[in-house]
């Protein structure tokens, strides 16, 4: 682990925004650490308000999107909402779709077949279309690059409108409208938005044109904070916002489908951590064993005790998904055993037989042990087909781009993406994959790294402190939780393993004359040594609460120690 300390932002800034907002220079720090300069920005961080919202009409091509959905509702035309099968697709069809029939009936959902149809829009998708008299497609999460898929359905007089967030490429598809804030031409002021919060965009703008109000579709912010939460998105601006208020509908008044996944778990007052852990895993979980119509059938039931009958199935699919992933990444290990000479700076496997559906999963996995950038592949039909995963500051997306003479499709993020070539083609692009790491990866990033946000004293933290930093919440990329190191700590001798295999440290901590600190180590009980006879040692650490029989307490989460 690499460990490297954030710089202190310069003295005068720091005095200025502590004096604006009435608070002490560490939590001014902390905050212009993360782009928050001005007492506005401070306000808008710690107090999101849904007026904050930008207006949707300001996303190019929103104005020729409702008019198109307009049109078709007039006409008394047959829409059909189309969407990936991951959890950004699966709510945002769940979205579009059930806030649609809220005041028109023609409206049907397509999720492709992951192993027929593969990521994104499908031929199939569009026959299945024109077969069943549908002439408006709203694509969602997907689309930005299908440009062949588009002008087929225009031979077959259907119409397009994209709701996507990925790269588009250098010519965009030729849809009524192609809402994504990542294009050049759109001067849209957030370009981070999930496909669920595009679609959400969407909905806002048709709301609009009804004279409703945010809190006509308050209600389907569930959603969206569940995609945010899932697809790993920047947890800043219109994101923060919608996380937000998400999260309060989360816990309190969910949609029955969330409802129902809550209840099979147990939990109570859900955070962002719990949504990435406990309802996203669940919601892909039918995409990836099942189907994706699982997901949409669960998000979009409003009948309480139908919704449990299906949170029951997907709960099954979660246990089957779990005891696969665990069973490729032992495999998948293996061979990268065999292979270590002819891979110095990826990771590059492939079996034939391996589920397509976790493949995703193994190579975030992979990474634990193996930092590099992953693919993992298996056979889809006559081809290969993979999913990628990246290191920190590794942009996979631009290395897939250089090697894209050797793909049939590409397409995905900095840090995740997926693709399909032809098995003659996997050798020659491996080649070529581990060629364009070497010579553009700088050696640091092969070393995983913890940010440390500033080193303090176990007598800093105190219990206003801990209320400051829950209001630093919900966390996420950009909005990471603060970490901080302390020295010269040891254990007071209560330390012990936890877990099946030992792996997991339990301690509690005192530095100097400061009250001392239960910690936990998840995966730190490798450093059980380090702890003995009350040795001194640093840390680096979360500032984190513990629940146990209805009490909390606090207590730190560690995250390497030496």
């Amino acid at each position: 682990m690499r460990w490297t300390i954030q710089p202190n932002p310069e003295p005068q800034k720091v005095i200025e925004l502590a004096d604006a907002l009435s608070t002490d220079t560490f939590i001014a720090q902390l905050l212009i650490q993360r782009g928050i300069n001005t007492f506005e920005e401070a306000r808008q961080f710690f107090r999101p308000n849904l007026s904050d919202l930008h207006n949707p009409y300001l996303m190019k091509d929103m104005d020729k999107a409702v008019e198109r959905i307009e049109k078709a509702i007039a006409n008394h035309e047959n829409i059909l909402v189309f969407g990936d099968y991951d959890v950004d697709g699966t709510t945002a069809v769940s979205l579009v779709a059930s806030y649609l029939r809220t005041f028109y009936p023609n409206i049907a959902t397509y999720i492709p077949d992951r192993y027929d149809e593969g990521y994104g829009i499908s031929f199939k998708g569009i026959d299945f279309a024109d077969d069943n008299g549908f002439s408006l497609i709203i694509a969602l999460d997907c689309g930005i690059k299908s440009i062949d898929h588009v002008a087929y359905a225009k031979t077959k007089k259907i119409d397009f409108i994209i709701c996507d967030h990925h790269r588009p490429g250098a010519i965009l598809p030729e849809a009524v409208a192609v809402l994504d804030p990542k294009r050049d031409d759109c001067n849209y002021p957030y370009e981070e938005l999930c496909g669920c919060g595009i679609g959400f965009k969407l909905i806002q703008a048709l709301g609009e044109k009804r004279q409703q109000t945010i809190e006509d579709v308050y209600p389907y912010l569930d959603l969206v904070a569940t995609a945010i939460a899932a697809d790993i998105v920047p947890m800043t601006g219109e994101n923060r916002i919608l996380a937000h208020f998400g999260l309060q509908v989360i816990n309190t008044d969910p949609r029955p489908g969330i409802k129902a996944l809550i209840q099979q778990v147990k939990k109570k007052n859900l955070d962002i951590t719990d949504v990435v852990f406990i309802i996203a895993p669940r919601i892909n979980a039918a995409g990836r064993i099942k189907h994706g119509n699982e997901a949409v059938a669960l998000l979009s039931e409003f009948d309480f005790e139908q919704a449990q009958l299906f949170a029951s199935e997907i709960e099954q699919y979660n246990a089957e998904r779990k005891g696969l992933d665990q069973q490729i990444t032992i495999e998948a290990l293996a061979q990268i055993e065999e292979n270590q000479e002819q891979q110095r700076f990826t990771t590059v496997v492939f079996r034939e037989d391996w589920h397509k559906g976790v493949i995703g999963i193994v190579a975030s996995r992979l990474i634990e042990t193996h930092y590099r950038p992953t693919l993992v592949f298996t056979k889809s039909g006559e081809n290969f087909a993979a999913s990628a995963r990246s290191v920190k500051g590794f942009d996979i997306y631009n290395a897939l781009e250089a090697c894209a003479e050797h793909l049939e499709q590409f397409g995905g993020h900095k840090y995740a993406a997926g693709m399909t070539l032809k098995p003659e083609n996997y050798q020659k692009f491996k080649n070529a994959f581990e060629k364009v790491v070497q010579e553009t990866i700088p050696p640091e990033l092969l070393h995983p790294e913890i940010e440390v946000d500033a080193e303090i004293d176990f007598d800093a933290i105190t219990p206003k402190l801990t209320r400051i930093l829950k209001q630093f919440e919900p966390f996420g990329p950009q909005n990471r939780t603060p970490v901080f190191l302390t020295k010269n700590v040891y254990d007071t001798g209560y330390a012990k393993l936890m877990g099946q295999k030992e792996e997991h440290l339990r301690l509690f901590l005192k530095q100097n004359n400061a009250e001392g600190i239960a910690a936990i180590g998840f995966g730190l009980g490798n450093k059980m040594g380090l702890t003995t006879n009350k040795k001194k040692f640093q840390a680096v650490y979360c500032i984190d609460e513990n629940d146990w029989n209805g009490a909390t307490s606090l207590q730190l989460r560690l995250k390497d120690m030496q």
